[in-house]
């Protein structure tokens, strides 16, 4: 438990020089678990309250790890199970972090003017290409349906 109050002050002390120093617009919250008060107070308490969070978040990260092959919102899902983690763990809250920053950074890089004009030259290669094999397939074997029409 000290390591993690040490932590959550050396956040602190970061977020406030942060903002301080104008480098960041708004301020990180403290780490740390976000149970409501008399829950904190009771060690027993507090431990069944982790627990069952873990047990749901990991629920839902294993629900999203499913919908990963099959249909559905995997990353989302898994990233919903990880900010349910990060409601009582610091561990989870710095995985958050991390994957927001590193998000933001990539949406800044893909706004780059050369780095679109790239992405734009690529994907009409791409698809230039994709066309020319779809069209010699169509002239090579012709258009085959699966349904007999004539029936």
């Amino acid at each position: 438990m000290n390591a993690e109050s040490d932590e959550r002050k050396e956040v602190a002390v970061t977020a406030a020089s942060g903002s301080a120093a104008g480098d960041e617009g708004r301020t990180e919250r403290e780490l740390g678990s976000r149970a409501p008060g008399f829950i904190r107070g009771s060690k027993v308490l507090h431990l069944s309250w982790q627990v069952g969070i873990f047990v749901v978040g990991l629920a839902v990260v294993g629900a999203g790890i499913v919908m990963l092959p099959l249909p559905g919102p995997g990353w989302l899902v898994i990233f919903g199970g990880m900010a349910i983690w990060a409601t009582e763990f610091v561990w989870a809250q710095l995985v958050l972090r991390w994957t927001r920053r590193k998000v933001t950074e990539a949406a800044q890089r893909a706004l780059d003017p050369k780095v679109r004009r790239r992405n734009i030259i690529l994907t009409t290669v791409g698809l230039v290409i994709i066309a020319v094999l779809v069209g010699i397939y169509v002239w090579k074997f012709g258009v085959v349906m699966p349904w007999k029409i004539d029936q």
